[in-house]
This record gives structure tokens, C-alpha cells and sequence, in this order.
């Protein structure tokens, strides 16, 4: 049983096939256009989306090794992600489903980076097992998620008005950073002091997430010392950098901690762009070794928006016979 799995949720158009559960290729085709408007500019998405699909799929199947009539489903991102991009994957795979008379499987694209770990490039790989809580930071979000089973989720905590990621591209943007500003940061905080500054921290009840007082505080905390001294930034970029990672990552570790309390679980996992970070990897890591927990983080290539985590997301429905009419139309916005 082949299944490819399609992404195209926002800039990075990708393929990849899973073989029973088994990750055969997965192919990225990154747009670097957006580097010169400091953010993702939504018409150009769609527009290098269209020009990338048809290399991408075609190189997927050649690394799997198989054709296209030997697939046995098509499952693309459905939602949510930036429309246009969307309507893009949503309609080459519906018109490849047509043509080779094969189902189509929608994926929320949240289940994906959820389901990420699940991805096995050998038999013997190990998985999480569930019940699990999966921390899912991203540019777009930021959930506690406890994934009870392939299918049942429910989220725990998110934020109420910005994401982890944001608030590392929007400060790196004030630092005079390239966008994206988050890999930028990660790697200028491990030469800093993460003590050298001291940022705001929201007073959020329950597991709810907010970043946006963050922003704030670093933007003042910037503006107040540029007036004393205009190289501040130049001077104190790698400290700033490693100061935003630390208040950020203690940010997310403190809702994290409630939500273990709450709800027993052996097994965390974390997911989505900002699960890149060296500085979140080794916290989590180090999170879960104090109260022994089995921490899962994934390899890099899967942490961004990637097909192979949608083609695993399809594998699951597929097997509970969960299919998509040509119909379905994409959704911009959505829940877990």
C-alpha cells in the first residue's frame, strides 16, 4: 500500500510516500522569495507552489521507487494554512485522485506535526505511545495537545493572541535579523548571555499561552537603549538573542509543567518549526529526564512543514477507512 502525501500549507511545497507505515522519500522545495519582504507573502506562495508541485511529486515517486499507478491513496493538507497555498496541493490532488481513480484523504495539518513521530524510516523504529502530550510551537501556534489516540486529540492550552515563533521572527526583525528570524536566533544564543536582560512574562491562567506582552518588552527594552547608545544592537545581539530564547522556552515549560501535573502521561513530544530550536530541544529533553518521562524529538527535517507527516496522518485514516470527497474544499482556519 503506497500513500503520497501533498503539502502545500504555506511556502514549502512537498511530497513524500509512506509504503505501510514506512517512509519511502520525502521532497521539499523551499521558496526563498520571501527573504527579501521579511515574511511570507501570500499570492507568491501560490503562484511558486504551482510551479513546484509537478518536480516535487514526480521526484518523490522516483525516490520511492514506484510509479504513479501504483499508488493506492492521495493525502494532502486540507487545513488550515494560507488559502491560496492551499487550493494549490487541494487541487492537484484531486485531480491526480481522478485520474488514477484512486481516494483522496484530507489532513488537518496540526494532526500531521501531532503524528510526526510516528513517522518510521525502518520496521524497528520506535514510536510514542499513547496517551501522550505533544507541545506543537510553531510560527501559527502554540498548543499543548494530549494525543490520546491517531484520531482523538484535544487541546490542552494555546495562545490567545501570538505564537512562540512569531514572537522570535518579530524580534529578530528589531535586532535587524533575516527573516526567518528564528534559526538566526537559535544560533546567536548559544554565544550570549541569557541573563544578560530580563523580558516580561504573561500571567495567563490555565494552560493558555500569550506572547505578545514578550514582544512588547523586548521592543521597549530595544528602544529605551537604542536612545542611549545607537550600536546597542550591534553590540548586544547575542545576548538579546540568548535573554528572548531563555524567556521564551521558560514560558512554554511553565504551561508544559501544569499540563504534566493535570494529566499523567510517560511519554512528551514536541512538534512544529520552533521544535528546531537547540535551546527547546535540550529544555524539553531536560524536562522530562527530571520526572522521568520519555521525551520525543524529532529530526529537524520533520519539525517544518514537510509530506511525510501528512502521508503518516493519511496511512492512519486510510486504515480506519476515513476518505475525502472530491467536494472538500480548504480551510484557512481550523482546530486540533
Amino acid at each position: 500500500m503506497y500513500i503520497l502525501g501533498i503539502e502545500s500549507s504555506c511556502d514549502d511545497t512537498s511530497a513524500a510516500v509512506i509504503s505501510d507505515g514506512r517512509l519511502l522519500s520525502n521532497v521539499i522545495a523551499s521558496q526563498k522569495v520571501h527573504e527579501r519582504y521579511g515574511g511570507v507573502v501570500p499570492e507568491l506562495a501560490s503562484r511558486a507552489h504551482q510551479e513546484n508541485i509537478v518536480p516535487v511529486v514526480s521526484e518523490a515517486l522516483r525516490e520511492a521507487g514506484i510509479s504513479k499507478e501504483e499508488l493506492s491513496a492521495i493525502a494532502f493538507t486540507r487545513g488550515p494554512g494560507l488559502l491560496g497555498s492551499l487550493l494549490v496541493g487541494t487541487s492537484f490532488a484531486k485531480g491526480l485522485s481522478i485520474a488514477l481513480s484512486i481516494p483522496l484523504i484530507d489532513v488537518n495539518h496540526l494532526h500531521g506535526h501531532v503524528l510526526s513521530h510516528f513517522i518510521r524510516r525502518n520496521e524497528g523504529d520506535e514510536v510514542p505511545e499513547f496517551p501522550f502530550i505533544c507541545l506543537l510551537i510553531s510560527g501559527g501556534n502554540s498548543q499543548i495537545v494530549l494525543a490520546r489516540s491517531e484520531n482523538d486529540m484535544e487541546i490542552l492550552g494555546k495562545t490567545i493572541d501570538d505564537a512562540a515563533g512569531e514572537a522570535f521572527d518579530k524580534c529578530a526583525k528589531l535586532m535587524g535579523l533575516p527573516y526567518p528570524g528564528g534559526p538566526h536566533i537559535d544560533r546567536l544564543a548559544a554565544e550570549g548571555d541569557p541573563d544578560k536582560f530580563k523580558f516580561a512574562k504573561p500571567h495567563i491562567p490555565g494552560l493558555d499561552y500569550s506572547f505578545s506582552g514578550l514582544k512588547t518588552s523586548f521592543l521597549y527594552t530595544v528602544r529605551d537603549e537604542l536612545k542611549k547608545d545607537p550600536d546597542f544592537i550591534e553590540k548586544n545581539r547575542a545576548d538579546l538573542a540568548a535573554s528572548l530564547q531563555k524567556t521564551i522556552i521558560e514560558i512554554l515549560l511553565d504551561k508544559l509543567g501544569k499540563a504534566v501535573k493535570e494529566h499523567t502521561v510517560k511519554h512528551i513530544a514536541i512538534g512544529g518549526g520552533v521544535s528546531a530550536n537547540s535551546g527547546v530541544r535540550q529544555a524539553v529533553k531536560d524536562f522530562c529526564d527530571k520526572r522521568g518521562i520519555r521525551a520525543w524529538i524529532p529530526e529537524r527535517v520533520f519539525t517544518t512543514d514537510n509530506a511525510a507527516m501528512v502521508a503518516q496522518a493519511g496511512f492512519f485514516k486510510m486504515k480506519t477507512g476515513e476518505f475525502c470527497s472530491l467536494e472538500a474544499p480548504p480551510y484557512s482556519r481550523v482546530s486540533i
